[in-house]
């Protein structure tokens, strides 16, 4: 291995311990607690190697929305890979999502609540974020109905769901009846 070949090694490495170390600690104790002083301490590095990464909180946290993003996906095309039908998918898709919200609360804000830098539903929007999009499209357009765009509905599905997921954390909807939400939106937007 080439030196430059190691350091690039290296610049990664740092890179996904700064976000790693981000995103825990805002999963533990909110984003306000997540600064490049205390993230420079707990990861054992200066200040200005983290500004040699990213140019502050912004970027950090357009890099965890990059991540969730990714990992959002695979878990809804999991959810809905065993699934034996349209309602069964669209299901297992509704209750992967919701689960991820309410799993993740730090990744879910850097995703569709903060300012992460990123760019959504434009030409220039980042591989990952267009792939989650894909992920809840693959399994609702099966089910948009006719002369309704595939997108637009995603679009009006996805915003029922997070409707849902951010009503629920903060209080608004009581928890233990999410899983009836969950069959109403299922049966009623869906229609099936």
């Amino acid at each position: 291995m080439s030196v430059q070949e190691r350091k690039q090694r290296e610049r990664a490495e740092r890179e996904r311990l700064i976000v790693a170390t981000a995103r825990e600690l805002a999963e533990q104790q909110g984003w306000d607690a997540v600064t490049t002083r205390r993230l420079a301490e707990r990861i054992e590095y200066s200040q200005p190697v983290l500004y040699s990464h990213f140019r502050g909180k912004r970027e950090i946290i357009g890099a965890v929305a990059l991540q969730g993003a990714s990992e959002m996906a695979a878990a809804m095309r999991a959810a809905t890979a065993a699934a034996d039908s349209p309602r069964a998918r669209v299901t297992a898709l509704a209750r992967a999502y919701l689960a991820f919200a309410e799993r993740h609360p730090a990744v879910y804000d850097a995703l569709f609540q903060l300012d992460g830098g990123l760019a959504y539903a434009q030409e220039d929007t980042p591989e990952p974020l267009k792939d989650a999009f894909a992920a809840l499209l693959e399994c609702l357009s099966e089910v948009a109905g006719d002369g309704v765009r595939p997108e637009l509905f995603t679009e009006t599905f996805w915003a029922s769901l997070h409707g849902l997921a951010t009503l629920t954390r903060a209080g608004r909807l009581p928890p233990q009846d999410t899983e009836r939400r969950t069959e109403l939106l299922v049966d009623r937007l869906a229609i099936l």
